[in-house]
């Protein structure tokens, strides 16, 4: 397989065929992601003949690949003649594929119709995986984010349209410790408004060399504490209004950890937060070596 630069996905898709059809990501401007910083991770669409090949080596495998991700980071930005080329490709050559998946933003999902969306549904993009982030218009305009609250809400409900399930990434923390509170309960907010039926909470990690750590440097920007960061996970669950939400904190940067269906588990989960944030005991929180990326 031709792989170029470091090749993120999401954690879902640890067994999926990893198929890089692009080099990086075509906004590449959020404030605090370092993912695709690299000269060799500069944007561009990777040519057919390269996706052909390694659609050929993957088919010449000969064992089930039930699963395919299609990288880098904001795939979805191919034309719907690319992607249904490639989708195409895959069911010709792989037969057994179940589920496509791929990394794409308010951008890049806006840009096409409901029934391109709809095509690509039916040659099997079956999962967006989508950085929202923040609800908090002023979060998203310091992140650089590239997209209004009012576009996310847009993208959430032109994927439903479309039948392709919608896997949505926020961020506790990332509006700091100035806009902590605004950042989770507008974050809330807008989940009750999209209704995904998949969420990961994150949390926010400052990373040397990027604009959000030049403006910590600066003293422009405050990562908040473990304790308000479980403050903000607690008004994520406790405000939202999710009709059948698979909600995880499973992520390697989390301090806590929770494996969550909601509504049913709302309280189930606000217990185990409100317990912690009572007894403030870091003992009871993922330890820093542990946590990652």
């Amino acid at each position: 397989m031709d792989y170029i630069g470091n090749i993120f996905r999401p954690p879902s898709e640890a067994e999926s065929l990893l198929l890089q059809v692009t080099v990086g990501c075509s906004w590449n401007r959020c404030t605090y992601c370092a993912m695709y910083r690299d000269d060799e991770q500069r944007f561009r669409i990777k040519p057919w003949e390269t996706v052909e090949a390694d659609i050929e080596e993957a088919a010449a495998a000969g064992h089930p690949i039930p699963r395919v991700f299609l990288c880098d980071g904001d795939a979805l930005v191919l034309s719907t003649d690319k992607l249904t080329r490639i989708l195409q490709r895959l069911r010709d050559r792989v037969p057994g594929v179940r589920r496509v998946g791929i990394y794409g933003d308010a951008r890049t999902i806006l840009r096409k119709s409901v029934d391109e969306l709809k095509t690509l549904h039916d040659l099997g993009l079956g999962i967006v995986y989508h950085g929202v982030e923040s609800g908090d218009e002023e979060t998203l305009r310091r992140i650089d984010k590239g997209s209004s609250r009012d576009e996310t809400a847009a993208a959430a409900h032109r994927l439903r349209e479309a039948g392709i399930r919608h896997s949505v990434i926020v961020m506790l923390g990332l509006g700091g410790t100035e806009r902590s509170r605004e950042h989770a309960e507008a974050t809330a907010d807008l989940l009750t408004e999209m209704d995904p039926p998949f969420v990961g909470a994150l949390t926010t990690t400052v990373i040397p060399g990027t604009p959000l750590h030049e403006a910590q440097t600066r003293g422009e920007y405050t990562l908040p504490d473990p304790w308000a960061m479980l403050s903000e996970l607690e008004i994520l669950v406790d405000r939202s209004r999710l009709s059948r939400c698979a909600f995880h904190t499973n992520h390697a940067s989390n301090y806590l950890p929770l494996r969550l269906n909601l509504p049913t588990d709302r309280e189930k989960g606000l217990r185990a937060i409100r317990e912690i944030l009572a007894k403030r005991d870091p003992g009871l929180l993922t330890p820093e070596y542990r946590r990652g990326l």
